[in-house]
């Protein structure tokens, strides 16, 4: 049974929405332009502050904090159809672009937040498509590191704590990329997101569970979920 999608108003979430069948959904400069400006307009009208991103050739990945519960729907649901739109009438197509829901998972921000900012950031590095982040230019590195300027970002708090002005916080932030990824932090993100599950510790995820009033996380059903070839799957897509 799919469980109701877990937001808490004030409460970073970590968002991947795929194309269909792992299909292309950018075919240009264009597309990335026009999908970075309609997230910028949900995000102002669904009350988002959207932190990081990334947009891939088959997906694209969002950090954000929602104001209301609705907000992440909302502005995804917002997005997608107006991007479909537009590349159905520009690229002359019909049909679906997206896989499907979108998946998505609660952050623990003390802890994860930027740690799911460097790991959306690295994408098109673990990806082999260039070897330094500031060499793609479709993510929020070039702002959260190198200070450009992004209409679609907010920082976040815990950004904001790196330093004491605009310049200490940017070389704060860069320095993190110095340093590889805890692979078992990794692994919480890519397997919570797939899941639609929570990342932090016990005592986070029972507040949540206190503020939702519900279990966050499905019981264990058996099967190979915890299995080696599971685990290389979801990297694969992740």
């Amino acid at each position: 049974m799919r469980l109701p999608r877990n937001v808490v108003p004030g409460q970073s979430l970590h968002i991947i929405q795929r194309g269909n069948n792992r299909q292309p959904i950018f075919f240009g400069r264009p597309d990335y332009r026009y999908y970075h400006e309609a997230l910028i307009a949900a995000a102002d009208r669904y009350d988002c502050d959207v932190h990081a991103y990334v947009f891939m050739t088959n997906h694209v990945h969002l950090l954000l904090t929602p104001a209301t519960e609705t907000g992440p729907s909302r502005l995804m649901q917002s997005v997608g159809r107006r991007y479909v739109r537009y590349v159905n009438d520009v690229h002359q197509r019909t049909g679906t672009l997206w896989e499907g829901r979108f998946r998505s998972a609660l952050i623990d921000s003390e802890h994860y937040l930027l740690t799911c900012s460097r790991y959306i950031e690295l994408n098109p590095v673990r990806a082999g498509m260039v070897s330094n982040p500031a060499d793609y230019p479709w993510s929020s590195f070039h702002r959260n590191a190198l200070g450009r300027r992004d209409e679609a970002l907010v920082p976040h708090e815990i950004y904001h704590r790196l330093g004491s002005d605009k310049e200490k916080r940017m070389t704060a932030y860069a320095a993190l990329f110095g340093e590889s990824l805890d692979t078992v932090n990794l692994s919480r993100l890519r397997e919570g997101t797939e899941s639609g599950a929570v990342v932090g510790d016990k005592r986070f995820r029972e507040r949540i569970e206190q503020m939702l009033q519900r279990r966050v996380e499905k019981g264990a059903h058996g099967g190979d979920r915890k299995s080696g070839r599971y685990r290389k799957g979801l990297d694969q897509v992740l």
